[in-house]
């Protein structure tokens, strides 16, 4: 340990705006995209450098003693107004800091923490959250580390769990609000689309739901895992969410070289989760956080090219006669699932480009496409310039029971894709040919 302990105790310290920052024009409020180039870096302050410098240490100097007591004085809470500045890298720096500021631009969130990897995110939201005898409800499938975490690990501590299938109606939500409310709700957790099936969550029926049974301080916050469709086609903080989480590995990275997450919300929810992070030291490296203010400046144009080239390639596979299915939400507007498409026009802005493909057949005959595929790799993970595909019964979903899995419709014909950025017709001509061996 070090003299920085005590801030282990605290939720965290408000950050020193830079100097210069542009968010406004005129009257004109900037985007997202363009706030990406700058916002939250003074070059001033790291002579005069363009991009920020990745900051390689492990604690930061104070000018004299008198400032390191008043530091401390702010963050043990014995002076009102918190501190600020920067005193040791567990609890934050300044690649962090500034990758935290432009995260949360994208959603409006009054603040963000960037987090070691997805999981470290969830499992930091989770302990910041419950208590022994507490119940966690969530819309299932979920990934399946995260159900494993809830159901096994703490499970060990006593912790409760209930589930809604990820398309559920306000009735059926209700049902099992009503049911958890017995208990003490520490928190609602939701994926969507659900992974790896695609099933859209109705969080505005959830919010309300959650808001007709539980008053007062027994309200549960709602998180919700925005990874598949955010922050660019999806933005759930308008839904009724409370914290939006992400594996910053996947469409934020976007370049499939690096492992982060990152958790955003209300100051009060985020200060909670920021005294968890602090404390068990699940913040993201510097290095890492520096990387990902790389991929945030071109998110939206590879997230854009990737969801164009999704849409051209779905509606080659919808046509095949060796495919049984492809879950798509692009393709929720021409079903016959009208609860899924309803969801689709209130929460979505656009259909992603990660998909489920159900294959006429079993394991034999998905094992033979995937071993096929010549541009696509065999991968799992998902969000990446690269077009991945995978196996989700035999892979990541490995684990799940057997009758969960069935009940999820996880079955041995699916593969779930993630497309990328390359030419769409080289990778409809790959998917042909991949399901020539079908």
């Amino acid at each position: 340990m070090t003299d920085a302990t005590e801030a282990d105790l605290t939720g965290g310290t408000p950050r020193a705006r830079p100097e210069g920052d542009v968010e406004k024009i005129g009257d004109r409020k900037l985007k997202p995209a363009t706030m990406m180039m700058g916002h939250g870096y003074d070059p001033m302050l790291s002579e005069g450098a363009l991009k920020p410098p990745i900051f390689l240490t492990s604690t930061f100097v104070f000018p004299n003693a008198a400032a390191g007591k008043r530091h401390f004085e702010g963050v043990t809470g014995k002076r009102p107004g918190g501190a600020e500045g920067l005193v040791y890298s567990r609890f934050n720096g300044p690649n962090q800091e500034i990758l935290e500021d432009r995260l949360a631009i994208w959603e409006e969130a009054e603040d963000a923490l960037a987090f070691s990897s997805g999981m470290s995110a969830i499992a930091t939201l989770f302990l910041s959250m419950v208590k022994p005898g507490d119940t966690i409800v969530h819309s299932g499938p979920l990934y399946a580390a995260t159900e494993t975490l809830i159901a096994r690990i703490l499970g060990r501590f006593g912790i409760h769990w209930l589930d809604f299938p990820a398309g559920a109606t306000r009735e059926e939500i209700d049902a099992v609000l009503s049911k958890a409310a017995s208990g003490n709700v520490a928190l609602i957790y939701l994926e969507s689309p659900a992974n790896p099936t695609n099933a859209l969550v109705d969080v505005e029926a959830v919010a309300a739901s959650r808001d007709a049974i539980f008053k007062g301080d027994t309200k549960p916050p709602i998180a919700i895992d925005n990874t598949f469709l955010g922050p660019l086609w999806a933005q759930p903080l308008k839904q009724g969410a409370d914290i939006v989480v992400y594996s910053l590995t996947k469409y934020a990275g976007g370049h499939s070289d690096l492992v982060a997450g990152g958790v955003l919300g209300s100051k009060a929810h985020i200060n909670t989760i920021r005294l968890m992070r602090n404390t068990i030291g699940t913040i993201c490296d510097p290095n890492t956080a520096w990387m990902l203010l790389r991929s945030l400046e071109t998110l939206e144009l590879r997230m854009s090219r990737a969801g164009e080239n999704a849409a051209k390639v779905c509606e080659f596979l919808a046509a095949h006669p060796k495919v049984e299915k492809v879950g798509y939400l692009g393709f929720l507007e021409r079903g016959d699932d009208h609860r899924q498409a309803d969801i689709y026009r209130r929460h979505c802005t656009g259909a992603g480009s990660t998909f489920s493909l159900y294959l006429k057949g079993g394991e034999k005959e998905a094992f033979a496409f995937l071993d096929s595929l010549k541009i696509a790799k065999l991968a799992v993970s998902l969000g990446g310039t690269e077009t991945l595909a995978s196996h989700p019964a035999g892979m990541t979903h490995l684990s799940v029971p057997e009758a969960r899995k069935q009940a999820l419709a996880i079955t041995d014909n699916l593969v779930r894709i993630s497309i990328g950025v390359e030419d769409a017709d080289d990778l409809i001509a790959d998917f042909e040919n991949a399901l020539k061996a079908v």
